[in-house]
């Protein structure tokens, strides 16, 4: 193991945690840069027993996969301002909607957990204990069979090809 990689074991997570330091800091002086360069260099020796390997099969499905949620969140996000919009006209049919589940990867459920959360009109309620089905409140669902069709198309049979 060569001195870099002893000093800075996770070299992208050091870059990343020094630009963010200095974002936040709105300053890059002398003073900001050392703190960060500190915090660079501790932040992933004390996280070591923290981060596990990752194994993504098929890079190509990754970024599709990111292409089409960043795509849905803009889409999502019209939908739920167009839907707060005419509301008095229009209520939503929000619910709760159990999707049953065929992914068990933990990284996948996890990547799942995320992108419901960050995709506006869909919330993750629940996880299974047996993760066998997901417990979703959805904004404006017409046709359940139709949303757990459509989600389990979108999100989760891609993470399966990603991680399982």
């Amino acid at each position: 193991m060569t001195a870099l990689a002893k000093l800075a074991p996770a070299p992208l997570l050091s870059a990343a945690l020094l630009g963010l330091w200095l974002v936040l800091a709105r300053s890059a002086s002398l003073g900001h840069l050392l703190v960060g360069l500190a915090i660079a260099l501790a932040v992933p020796h004390l996280t070591a027993n923290l981060r596990l390997k990752v194994v993504a099969r098929r890079p190509l499905v990754v970024v599709r996969y990111v292409l089409r949620v960043g795509g849905d969140v803009v889409r999502s996000n019209l939908e739920v301002g167009r839907g707060v919009l005419v509301w008095r006209w229009r209520r939503p049919q929000s619910r709760f909607v159990v999707v049953p589940l065929d992914l068990r990867d933990p990284f996948g459920l996890a990547v799942l957990s995320m992108v419901t959360t960050i995709v506006p009109g869909t919330v993750w309620s629940e996880l299974a204990i047996d993760r066998s089905a997901l417990l979703l409140h959805v904004w404006d669902v017409d046709e359940e069979r139709a949303f757990i069709e459509r989600f389990k198309a979108r999100y989760e049979r891609p993470l399966m090809e990603i991680f399982e």
